[in-house]
């Protein structure tokens, strides 16, 4: 998946969710995705429990998060 794919899927308003990513027509963010993965909840159970959502979403919130991460800088403490 490019930048693109996600970039078609994934949007930030500041009108919705404060501003925080979101799938474009939900208002479920890109973080709640990343929790209930981190939580050990897979990918079908994440397509069971929000049913709006496509395997797609879920792995562009995914390559978002990497990219996102990518971008930053670290400082050191």
């Amino acid at each position: 998946m490019d930048t693109q794919s996600y970039k078609e899927r994934i949007t930030a308003n500041p009108d919705i969710m404060l501003g925080k990513p979101v799938i474009k027509g939900t208002r479920i963010t890109v973080e709640l995705i990343l929790r209930k993965l981190s939580e050990g909840m897979t990918i079908e159970e994440l397509l069971e429990a929000y049913p709006q959502l496509t395997r797609e979403d879920i792995l562009a919130s995914i390559k978002y998060s990497a990219d996102v991460i990518a971008e930053e800088e670290l400082i050191a403490s």
